[in-house]
């Protein structure tokens, strides 16, 4: 498993019951996990007490019930960066933590590569990997199905101080955007994906991962330039282990690229690490 460190501003607490107890900043938080299936050392209120709790409806949503007042925007940083928060609806922040252990990589091999470097986020949800990767000189396509999302990833971009003019913003279908961008001939050096395990485009399109990214990465693979850099493939579905991933990167890439996918974790203040979905990774001669 590949280990999210390097977090100052970010921490989680403590799990048990089906919630982690996080601390994000100055604000604390208890969110559901489906993998903390294990009973906590002593009940999560007791070790700290939450500004908010994400509670579960019976109807399958949720809401957040606030026990302090939590401001409507917040941020956090790591490694120089930071990045823009909200409570959103289905207890989500707008960032996803365990990711650093992909941004990191992402920067290295960027800055390492002493060329020109054109990255393709697809999904790439509020944009810390488009921060990332614009920070470390690549020009960045960023594309999500949602407006919001899209809009966030420019503030994060703009709350980094970085040049809005190499990035380009898109409000689409994933699968179709790729498809428009193979007829155009465009190419890219560097491509990102993290679909979510459900969802629905723009236009209502649906998404399931098991069934679409298989498609997806035929596509993709078409899309790299002559000297492709990376391509890092993300999955938080439980169902889709490290190596069906490894296998679809595989198939679609060939023998030309070097592939390896693990687990992704986050430490956790009690001495355990808690599991955060699988990354596959592949890298080019």
């Amino acid at each position: 498993m590949r280990v999210a460190e390097g977090w100052t501003e970010y921490s989680v607490i403590a799990t048990g019951d089906g919630e982690k107890l996080e601390r994000w900043g100055d604000i604390t938080l208890i969110r559901p996990d489906p993998q903390v299936i294990w009973h906590p050392r002593r009940p999560l209120r007791e070790i700290a007490s939450p500004d908010a709790v994400y509670e579960r409806s019976r109807d399958g949503g949720g809401r957040w019930h606030y026990l302090r007042p939590v401001p409507e925007e917040f941020s956090v940083s790591r490694g120089g960066y930071s990045f823009l928060l909200k409570l959103m609806g289905f207890k989500h922040t707008g960032l996803f933590p365990e990711q650093a252990v992909n941004w990191d990589r992402m920067s290295e091999l960027i800055r390492g590569a002493g060329r020109e470097i054109s990255v393709l986020n697809l999904f790439g949800y509020t944009g810390a990997a488009s921060v990332i990767c614009l920070g470390a000189g690549a020009s960045v396509c960023h594309v999500d199905g949602a407006k919001a999302m899209v809009e966030r990833a420019g503030e994060n971009v703009r709350l980094n101080g970085l040049d809005s003019s190499r990035m380009r913003y898109i409000v689409d279908d994933c699968f179709k955007f790729v498809q428009r961008e193979l007829r155009r001939g465009r190419r890219y050096d560097a491509v990102i994906l993290d679909p979510p395990s459900f969802g629905r485009g723009p236009g209502g399109e649906k998404w399931k991962i098991e069934e679409g990214i298989s498609g997806l990465m035929d596509l993709v693979a078409r899309l790299l330039g002559p000297r492709p850099l990376f391509v890092c493939l993300n999955s938080y579905t439980t169902g889709l282990q490290p190596g069906v991933m490894s296998n679809i990167l595989r198939l679609a890439l060939g023998k030309r690229a070097r592939i390896d996918a693990d687990e992704i974790g986050l430490p956790t203040e009690e001495g355990l690490v808690l599991p955060a979905g699988c990354t596959a990774f592949a890298t080019f001669d």
